[in-house]
This record gives C-alpha cells, structure tokens and sequence, in this order.
C-alpha cells in the first residue's frame, strides 16, 4: 500500500457505527464522528462506559468497518480493504494495548514480545536485538525468561505494550490500558506508554476512564453517547 504524502495518520469522516440489537430495533454506537490525527499525536478520549471509546478503536483499528462514513489512515480507506488486507495492515501499521493483558501463559516474557514478529514469519536474528531493547526500556529485560504468569498486573501490561510496539508500528491504540491497574502502577504503564510512543514517534490513541492520565495527551476528547466532543 502506497503511502498517500503528508496525510493525516488517522481520519474519520463522518462515521457511524449502528448495530442491530433486534429484528426491528437499532442502536448508534458512534454518530457523524470526524477527526484529524496528525502523525506523532498523542490523543485521549474519554466517556461514561457505552459512550462508543472502544467502537472507536476498533474501527480505527481496522477490526470493524463503519456503517457510514469512512476511516482512513494515511489517507486510505480501510473499508475498501479486504478483510485479509487489513488484518495484514493492522500487524504492520498498528499496535494494540488492552486493558486485560491478552498475553500467552505457556510463553515466557520474551516470547510474548517477539510474538507478533514470530506470527509475521520474522527470524530471530533480525528482531531479537529489538525484543531486548524494549524490554530494557521498561525495566524488564532481567525477567525475559521467566514465565508470563510470575509477573504483577504492571509488568504484565509493560510487556503488552512492548509486543504492541515491537514491529515498530505508526499507530498505538490502547484501550484502558491501566483499567486493570492500581493507581500506582496505572501512572507508571502510561508514562512509560507516553515515552516510548515519543522515542518511537508513534501516533497514540487511548482510551481512558481516569482525567489525571487522559491529562498527559496532547488533547482530550470526550464520547458522549457516540457524539464526540473535542475540548
């Protein structure tokens, strides 16, 4: 996919998302949503539970496709994508943090960062320098043997956020990434969040139900049933 210059790293335009929740009834998840994100940008969203933040994930994500509307990133249209297509995008372009962790119990600490790379059919010789580094930044390199389910919630979610960044994605989307977290280690994960995004130069999209850690964006935007509303 060629890269369209000097666009956006993530559009939406007019989107909504309805779901049917019977034969004869609909709801809006998200409503005439429109956005520019500039590459680099760090952006918080905030909203009651229901308010649409994880729609909203998903579609930029390329997990779901819209109702109406369209979702570009780099300035293509992700609904015009096949399904393998984006799925192909999103293990290239984009990295995922959620709230519970989704790591692999029978794999070690390493293995569960190198693992996008290791689905990607990468050798080890070309990312393993990579997988230690990441590690090293968040402080866990002395743990990368060790078996995922010996760490703590906070060094579970420092792993998942190296696999997120391992294959060097343009695009961080995480959604609660301390929800799961004590106030301690929820303002560690997403500082050490926020700075690698900065060294990597990613673009940084999370969703967060905290106003102190939504704070530390660059700007915080606020779902209110499916209607976004920029401060």
């Amino acid at each position: 996919m060629q890269e369209a210059t000097g666009s956006p790293a993530l559009t939406f335009r007019l989107v909504s998302k309805v779901y049917d929740v019977s034969p004869v009834a609909s709801r809006f998840a998200l409503r005439d949503v429109s956005f520019d994100i500039t590459p680099g940008q760090k952006v918080a969203i905030v909203g009651r539970s229901g308010s649409g933040k994880s729609t909203l994930l998903h579609l930029a994500a390329g997990i779901d496709v819209p109702t109406q509307g369209e979702v570009l990133m780099r300035g293509h249209n992700l609904a015009a994508l096949s399904e393998r297509d984006r799925t192909l995008l999103r293990r290239r372009e984009i990295g995922l943090v959620f709230q519970f962790f989704y790591l692999l119990p029978h794999l070690s600490v390493w293995e569960n960062v190198a693992l996008p790379e290791l689905i990607a059919g990468g050798r080890v010789s070309k990312f393993k320098a990579r997988v230690s580094l990441l590690l090293e930044e968040v402080g866990l390199l002395d743990r990368a043997e060790d078996n995922i389910q010996e760490l703590s919630g906070g060094e579970m979610q420092r792993v998942a956020i190296c696999r997120a960044l391992v294959r060097k994605p343009r695009l961080l989307l995480a959604d609660e990434p301390t929800g799961n977290l004590d106030d301690s280690n929820s303002g560690l994960v997403m500082n050490l969040m926020l700075k690698l995004a900065s060294q990597e130069g990613n673009t940084l999209v999370y969703v967060t139900h905290s106003a102190e850690l939504a704070g530390l964006a660059d700007e915080v935007w606020k779902l209110q049933s499916g209607v976004l509303k920029k401060s």
